[in-house]
């Protein structure tokens, strides 16, 4: 494994959300730990040389999400203006129920509040809940259960008044 994986492995658990991953190959183990620190967020690799020898790296300008991650609201500019757009707020894997036997934790026509949880985003085997910052109506579900959503991917359209 290279330094471009490395920093690329790096790059994708920062905004992720997850808080570590371990990575163990043949001559290799990585720890990818971030967490928000006094001094800000810092990164940390852990990699082990096959003589046993350790070195640590130190990345302190890494990004870190916390869990549960609140979606951020942004107005919508289209025929659609009225409406708030709630985005993905990680990249991940975008589920509409906490388990396939549970129901859905909003559909369309569902009034909502702040902290209200409206899906879950799986992400490195972690599973964040996506709460709403604004109260309002749900109007639409922009994505399918079960599909790859992006970083500021729009999820919702959420009707405020």
């Amino acid at each position: 494994m290279d330094i471009k994986e490395i920093q690329s492995l790096i790059k994708f658990v920062a905004k992720s959300g997850a808080s570590e991953v371990k990575l163990e190959m043949e001559d290799i183990k990585i720890t990818i730990r971030t967490g928000a620190l006094n001094s800000g967020a810092e990164t940390t690799i852990l990699q082990q040389i096959p003589m046993g020898q350790q070195q640590m790296v130190q990345n302190p300008a890494a990004p870190v999400a916390a869990t549960p991650v609140e979606a951020t609201p942004t107005t919508i500019e289209s025929e659609d203006s009225k409406y708030i757009t709630i985005k993905s707020p990680i990249i991940g894997t975008f589920y509409r129920k906490p388990a396939p036997d549970k129901p859905v934790f909003v559909e369309v026509g569902d009034t909502i509040g702040e902290g209200d949880v409206l899906c879950v985003i799986e992400a490195m085997k972690l599973f964040n809940d996506i709460e709403s910052e604004v109260s309002g109506k749900i109007v639409k579900v922009l994505v399918d259960d079960s599909s790859p959503v992006e970083f500021d991917q729009p999820l919702f359209l959420v009707d405020p008044s």
